[in-house]
């Protein structure tokens, strides 16, 4: 809904692109003038604001909170609306049937046809096979730095070896003095 060209912002209406649809798709080779197009929507928001309003007051005597489609067909039988109940009952039906086509397409495990239980299964191989690659990253992972603590022993070992070779080289060269 939203609010219709008065700048009332408690005059709501129904979208003018959702009424021109509606009008081409009931009469598709009729023209209706700008004037007519405004009437229809006034005259729906109206409908659609009186119904409401009826189906509220039949919901708050039946102590609910919640207005439902049963309150809604109540209120057009009240209302003198009864002959259109029956197109109504199968709206909703209508409704209901594609509401729950929604449900189920886009419940992913329902799409994949396979069943939960190897689902599961599929996923637990999964982890496990995540588990082992990361245990064996880790175990790389260790070995390159085992191997560079080697190393730098090694660079260590030789570093000294050198000093104390250099040492005694120095201390040979003391000693041609």
């Amino acid at each position: 809904m939203m609010a219709s060209s008065s700048g009332n912002d408690d005059d709501l209406t129904i979208p003018r692109a959702a009424i021109n649809k509606m009008i081409k798709e009931t009469l598709p080779n009729v023209r209706v003038a700008n004037d007519a197009r405004e009437l229809v929507v006034n005259c729906c928001t109206e409908f659609i604001h009186l119904i409401s309003s009826e189906a509220n007051e039949i919901c708050n005597k039946s102590e609910k909170k919640t207005i439902s489609p049963e309150h809604v067909i109540q209120a057009l039988e009240s209302l003198g609306f009864g002959s259109y109940i029956s197109e109504v009952k199968e709206v909703l039906q209508e409704c209901k049937t594609v509401a729950l086509k929604r449900r189920k397409a886009s419940s992913r495990l329902e799409n994949l046809g396979i069943p939960e239980e190897e689902l599961l299964r599929q996923q637990q191989e999964l982890f496990a096979k995540a588990r082992q690659q990361q245990a064996e990253l880790a175990q790389q992972e260790w070995l390159q730095m085992q191997q560079a603590a080697q190393q730098a022993q090694l660079a260590a070992a030789s570093a000294s070896a050198s000093n104390q070779a250099g040492s005694s080289q120095d201390e040979d060269d003391d000693d041609d003095i």
